[in-house]
C-alpha cells in the first residue's frame, strides 16, 4: 500500500482526537503489551477502555494473546495509556499500519513509550522465563516503517537511530530490578517477519551479527517512535529458545504459557519503573 501523506495524516488526527474525547487528560507513558502479557493492563486505576474498533482507522489485531483494546488508568501515580494487543507485519499489515498506534500517541503528545514482547532467546543465558532489556535491536527483512514520503511534523526525513532505546531508562530499569529483586539482562533483539518462525540457520546467522533474541514485533514501533522524539523503553520476556536450540518444535501456546507463568515479575518491573519514570525530552535525560 502507497501512503498518501494528507489522507494519512487525516487518519492520524481523527484516531487521535477520538481517543482524546474519552481521556480525562494526555497520558504520560504509552505502553506495548506482546503475547500473554495483557495482564498487567488490570493493575490500572479508574480504567477506561476503548476497543480497538472504537478508534476510527485503527487496525484490528488477529492474534491469540491480543485482546484488542486500550486502557488508559493510573499505575503508580502515573497515567498511561495501554495497548492490549498490537499489530504485525505478519497479518498482512503494511508498515505504516504497524505503526499507526504510535503516530497516534505522537499525535496526542505522548512523549515516552514503554514496549514489551515475547521474544526467542539466543544467547545462551537468555531462558525462558528470563526478563531482557533491550539495549539495541536488529532489522534486515522487512521494509522500514519510513520508507515513503516523510512526514515532517514527526521528524526529518534521515533520522539518527544511534539510540532508540533510552539509556537514562535502561539505567532506570536496572535500577529498579535491584529494587524488586526481579533477575534481568540486557541484549539485542532481532526483528523476523513471521509468521513462521526462525529456520536454525537464520538464528545461527543472526547471532553471529550479535543477536541475542528473536521476535516478530517492537522494532518497526520502535524506529517511528524515535522518529517522533518519543523516549522508548524495551523489555522482552524470553518465553522459549530459538530455532535449533531446543529440542521440540516451536509453537505459539508455548510463548503465551510462559509468559504467563512470568507475568508477575514483569509486572512487579514495569510498576516500579514507572514509579521513577522521568525523562526531560530536552537532553534525553
Amino acid at each position: 500500500m502507497t501512503i498518501h501523506t494528507e489522507q494519512y495524516l487525516q487518519q492520524i488526527d481523527q484516531a487521535a482526537s477520538a481517543i482524546r474525547a474519552k481521556l480525562p487528560s494526555i497520558p504520560d507513558i504509552a505502553i506495548i503489551l506482546g503475547s500473554g502479557l495483557g495482564p498487567l493492563a488490570d493493575k490500572a486505576k479508574d480504567p477506561v477502555i476503548l476497543d480497538y474498533k472504537e478508534i476510527p482507522n485503527f487496525p484490528q489485531s488477529t492474534v491469540v494473546g491480543h485482546e484488542g483494546r486500550l486502557v488508559a488508568g493510573t499505575i503508580e501515580g502515573t497515567f498511561v495509556l495501554i495497548m492490549k494487543g498490537r499489530f504485525h507485519y505478519y497479518e498482512g499489515y503494511e508498515m505504516e499500519q504497524v505503526t499507526f498506534p504510535i503516530r497516534v500517541f505522537a499525535r496526542l503528545g505522548i512523549r515516552s513509550l514503554l514496549v514489551t514482547n515475547a521474544a526467542g532467546g539466543i544467547r545462551e543465558d537468555l531462558k525462558p522465563g528470563t526478563l531482557m532489556l533491550i539495549t539495541d535491536h536488529l532489522s534486515y527483512l522487512c521494509p522500514s516503517p519510513l520508507r515513503g514520503p516523510n512526514l515532517d511534523t514527526f521528524g526529518p526525513r534521515f533520522k539518527d537511530m544511534t539510540q532508540v532505546y533510552n539509556k537514562t531508562l535502561i539505567s532506570l530499569a536496572k535500577k529498579a530490578a535491584d529494587t524488586v529483586k526481579v533477575p534481568i539482562k540486557e541484549g539485542i533483539y532481532a526483528f523476523f517477519r513471521g509468521p513462521q518462525y526462525e529456520t536454525p540457520a537464520e538464528i545461527r546467522g543472526i547471532k553471529t551479527l550479535g543477536a541475542d533474541a528473536v521476535g516478530m514485533s517492537t522494532v518497526p514501533e520502535t524506529i517511528v517512535a524515535r522518529h517522533c522524539d518519543m523516549a522508548v523503553l524495551g523489555i522482552s520476556l524470553i518465553t522459549n529458545k530459538a530455532a535449533g536450540l531446543n529440542d521440540g518444535e516451536l509453537n505459539h501456546a508455548e510463548v503465551t504459557q510462559s509468559a504467563q507463568q512470568a507475568e508477575r515479575n514483569l509486572v512487579a518491573l514495569v510498576k516500579e519503573i514507572i514509579k521513577d519514570w522521568n525523562i526531560d525530552h530536552d537532553t534525553g535525560m
